[in-house]
């Protein structure tokens, strides 16, 4: 009887090319079986595995997260919490999903204010009338050193969009939105070229920001709400 030896390359790359087909396998099984007990669900655009044995993530919607066991047929919806370090997986993993390109941001479609030599950035999404931004913005001018690029983004209602006209078309933008935002000073009515404004909306939408204010950092890190100081400090300091 002739024996044949396999050499230590084919044999780790034979063991490579079945646990890659055991777990496409696997994957094609998970959305199967979620697609069948769950014709309702969205689109599922991503299986794979989590830290925690057996339990597997589940992504629709782009960044979107439910967990499922193996096969497929349980289907959970929550944080994921490693107890050990106490992180938040599924948060870092949403905020990993959420994270955009800042290059591509249209600045163009923003006005901008520069604090000492302006050499930190954010980007950040505002509602004039959103409470949230006037708190932020009292925070965001204690900074020194930053540039910001604030794209309005009026989605509480009509008095939002007549609001951020009205800076938008003021002489000094910055001004304008920082005598209302920090001083209570009412923008003046004004008429100009407010198309910005819609792109904003709809850049907005493609991105998911569905609440004010929403900052971006140049290294793509989201940041959802009225953060607090320290966290907009040690974000800066961070993100490159």
């Amino acid at each position: 009887m002739n024996i044949v030896r396999l050499k230590p390359r084919p044999l780790l790359a034979a063991a490579l090319s079945l646990l890659a087909l055991s777990a496409s396998a696997q994957e094609a099984a998970i959305r199967k079986n979620l697609a069948e007990h769950l014709p309702n669900l969205p689109r599922i655009e991503e299986v794979s595995k989590t830290p925690m044995p057996g339990l597997y993530e589940v992504r629709v919607n782009q960044s979107d997260i439910f967990y499922t066991d193996a096969e497929g047929n349980y289907l959970l919806q929550g944080q994921l919490i490693d107890a050990r370090s106490h992180s938040n997986l599924t948060e870092e993993r949403v905020e990993k999903l959420s994270a955009i390109d800042f290059k591509s941001l249209p600045v163009k479609d923003a006005f901008t204010i520069v604090r000492g030599n302006g050499k930190r950035r954010i980007a950040i999404f505002e509602d004039p009338n959103c409470g949230y931004c006037k708190r932020f913005e009292k925070d965001l001018a204690r900074i020194d050193n930053v540039t910001v690029h604030v794209f309005l983004y009026p989605v509480l209602g009509p008095d939002s969009q007549a609001k951020s006209q009205a800076i938008w078309c003021a002489k000094d933008k910055a001004k304008a939105f920082e005598d209302w935002m920090l001083r209570n000073v009412t923008p003046t009515p004004a008429s100009c070229d407010s198309s910005a404004i819609q792109r904003n909306i709809a850049l907005g939408q493609k991105h998911r920001i569905t609440g004010t204010p929403t900052s971006f950092l140049p290294d793509g890190t989201r940041l959802s709400g009225a953060v607090p100081l320290e966290k907009i400090e040690q974000a800066l300091a961070s993100s490159k």
